[in-house]
């Protein structure tokens, strides 16, 4: 397998490590053992070596996967196999991963594509859509955008007034939470790459705002996951536990949009996120980032919140590479090093290749899984892909490289 070592990482350009994990280790693992060609789509909960662990399907990896490999089509080789495997992956979101009663998606499907789960929100349709987009600048049709757009709708309609559910809470204390503004402006950022999508600055603008409203604290230098209504700090676990991760996630996205724009205070306010972010969820004592930390010295409440999770690791990459790309400051530089050479030695599976998903705190293996509902063919490669390009703009560029 090619899952560089910091050793071997130290011996090749960090843009070849990106590239040959992506390209020779991590899509051949999920090409390889997760494409279901009894029954369509992808089964994506599998152990270390690639076998299957559970046939359940999880939609939000139905769309990543198909996403991945229409993104991989259009922006890096147009590789039939790669299109024809999206496509694959499409045809089974569309027979089996609506619900024909109200158009709203599945979360959780057997096999063969009978719905198990619907959640109360709607992430499910954020995935498909930019699937569909990628797709229909991938094959010119013009159905696949027009699916891209429906689907978008739907996950920026229920997300703000939900229709058909059951709350999860009272409204004894009301809540916001970062996720959907944050993966509105990601959805929205590929659709308009993808199809051209209009009013996509309109939705940036206000997801960015929401963000920076009520979630973006100044005074304690923190990004609060889950606030009141108005923004005010909930003295609650709730309210207490920040996703230090999730935060640096938003943080690249907007830094993205600070690129994309050339807006230097998007740029700086990612960068904000990001700088106190990696101060809250980075572990002085063992490396690494944590996945749970409290805005104050009060202890979290979930068990799992001093483990190591793969994807805020894969997040931090590319978060603190775009930061030195975008700024030129060192810190950024050193902080990338730092969390690729800490993740790239406790995760990366030299034998099978991939990931493992979940270390303990001192970085050993939690469980062989490489892939889960959750864990699936996205994070990873996704950061394999834009650090690899970051950094081959960087050397055309004669930027300095991390």
């Amino acid at each position: 397998m090619n899952n560089a070592s910091p050793a071997s990482t130290d011996c090749k350009p960090l843009r070849e490590t990106y590239r040959d994990g992506l390209l020779n280790d991590t899509l051949p693992f999920w090409l390889n053992h997760s494409i279901d060609k009894e029954h369509g789509g992808f089964i994506t909960s599998l152990d270390r070596d690639g076998s299957i662990v559970d046939t359940d399907k999880g939609v939000w990896q139905q769309g990543r996967f198909t996403w991945l490999l229409a993104e991989l089509y259009n922006n890096v080789e147009q590789r039939p196999e790669w299109l024809e495997m999206a496509l694959h992956g499409i045809r089974f979101i569309d027979d089996h991963c609506f619900d024909k009663s109200d158009g709203r998606m599945w979360f959780h499907l057997t096999r063969e594509g009978t719905p198990i789960r619907k959640r109360r929100y709607a992430f499910s349709e954020s995935f498909a859509a930019i699937a569909y987009g990628e797709l229909a600048k991938a094959t010119g049709k013009s159905e696949f955008a027009d699916k891209a757009k429906a689907t978008l709708q739907q996950f920026i309609e229920h997300n703000l007034d939900p229709q058909g559910v059951e709350p999860k809470f009272t409204d004894a204390r009301p809540c916001r939470g970062i996720g959907f503004p944050m993966i509105t402006i990601n959805t929205v950022q590929e659709l308009r790459e993808s199809i051209n999508l209009e009013r996509a600055d309109e939705w940036i603008d206000r997801s960015i705002d929401t963000i920076r409203e009520f979630h973006i604290k100044e005074d304690i230098e923190c990004v609060v996951e889950t606030v009141g209504v108005n923004g005010e700090l909930l003295d609650h676990f709730d309210g207490r536990t920040l996703n230090p991760g999730h935060a640096i996630e938003g943080a690249w996205f907007i830094m993205a949009e600070g690129k994309y724009r050339n807006d230097q205070s998007l740029i700086q306010l990612g960068c904000q996120m990001l700088d106190w972010m990696w101060q809250r969820g980075w572990d002085n004592e063992h490396g690494g980032m944590l996945y749970f930390t409290s805005v104050d010295e009060n202890p979290v409440q979930e068990y799992w919140h001093d483990m190591k999770f793969w994807w805020p690791h894969n997040e931090t990459i590319i978060a603190t590479l775009m930061a030195f790309h975008l700024t030129g400051d060192t810190k950024y530089k050193d902080w990338h090093r730092q969390i690729h050479n800490w993740a790239y030695k406790h995760f990366a599976d030299a034998r099978d290749g991939e990931w493992f998903g979940y270390l303990r705190r001192d970085g050993t293996i939690s469980n062989t899984l490489k892939g889960n509902l959750w864990k699936g063919p996205f994070h990873l490669p996704r950061m394999q892909l834009m650090c690899w390009q970051l950094l081959e703009k960087q050397e055309s560029t004669k930027q300095e490289q991390p």
